[in-house]
């Protein structure tokens, strides 16, 4: 129960952050096509999410308690496109060029198709 709570307070402060940062860059990009919001919060969220692991990993820093409220709460509120870098950089280190670039590839490509098919087949609201 204590791990739910902490995932959840952590992805509570994530989201209000990432709405934040977001918010502020689009507000001083309002005449820019490019979603730089996004792109600037994705960004953010690998170099903490880098740092973070990387601190897991080299200096065996945060307990178990803190990973799960950085990494799967915080940083998984803010963007879960950090874990998606994670997850590729962690193929690459272990020598699995193939199988990171189908994993990216096949991410980006099957959600975009996901989120379109099922975007296009909501029925439109009649008319009045």
């Amino acid at each position: 129960m204590r791990q739910i709570f902490l995932v959840g307070l952590g992805g509570c402060i994530g989201s209000i952050a990432r709405y934040k940062l977001s918010g502020f860059v689009l507000h001083h990009t309002l005449d820019w096509r490019f979603p730089l919001g996004t792109f600037v919060v994705n960004i953010v969220g690998c170099v903490v999410a880098g740092l973070v692991a990387g601190l897991v990993e080299r200096q065996e820093w945060f307990s178990p308690d803190a990973r799960i409220f950085l990494l799967s709460g915080l940083l998984g509120g803010f963007t879960t496109f950090s874990a998606f870098g994670v997850d590729t950089v962690f193929l690459l280190r272990r020598g699995e060029l193939g199988l990171s670039l189908a994993y990216v590839a096949s991410s980006v490509l099957f959600g975009c198709a996901a989120l379109w098919l099922v975007m296009s087949s909501v029925p439109h609201r009649p008319s009045p």
